[in-house]
């Protein structure tokens, strides 16, 4: 069993009990998957950058990315339906804790002039997205090997029903919110 999930079970859950006023433990929230996307708008004109796109987000998060194809045709883009045009993650179980725990403890402290994480990404229903400018906040990208900087989304999906219990449940099991 991953730490973080031993600490959702034996910390989280009886302080969300205790603060949400739950009856049963089934009742709190819990984290039911990451998804990690990177968008690669570059790849229309260069189809290799997808190849270390998928190599780099597949070395930090631990699972072979699906590449995600163009849904219509763009004209102005140069973007035709069923291009390559991006990679992503979808992480549930024992990844997804060991992917949260590093994000939370090892990755986020390296961003740089870090204040904080924006608490106001929630979308109404519970679910959490971030952003993340640069690949190389995680330990596993060597920086050397870098032929350019990449972006990526970062999606937690909970069990919460409203905002609030959302965040709560996020800031017990560490994610840094801004005051």
């Amino acid at each position: 069993m991953s730490r973080l999930r031993e600490y959702y079970q034996k910390e989280v859950v009886p302080a969300l009990i205790e603060k949400l006023k739950h009856k049963n433990k089934m009742e709190v929230p819990g984290i039911e998957k990451v998804v990690v996307n990177m968008g690669l708008g570059e790849a229309i004109q260069n189809i290799k950058i997808l190849n270390s796109a998928t190599d780099e987000l597949s070395m930090i998060v631990g699972q072979k990315p699906v590449v995600t194809k163009a849904r219509k045709s763009i004209a102005t883009f140069k973007l035709r339906k069923g291009m390559s045009i991006g990679c992503m993650v979808t992480l549930r179980k024992e990844r997804m804790y060991e992917f949260l725990d590093r994000l939370v403890s090892v990755a986020i402290p390296r961003i740089r002039d870090f204040r904080g994480i924006p608490s106001k990404s929630f979308d109404g229903r519970g679910n959490f997205s971030m952003g993340i400018k640069e690949q190389f906040i995680f330990p596993e990208i060597e920086y050397d090997k870098i032929d350019q900087v990449r972006g990526m989304n970062i999606t937690i999906v909970t069990s919460a029903k409203t905002d609030d219990e959302a965040r709560e449940l996020l800031r017990l099991m560490g994610v840094p919110f801004r005051n």
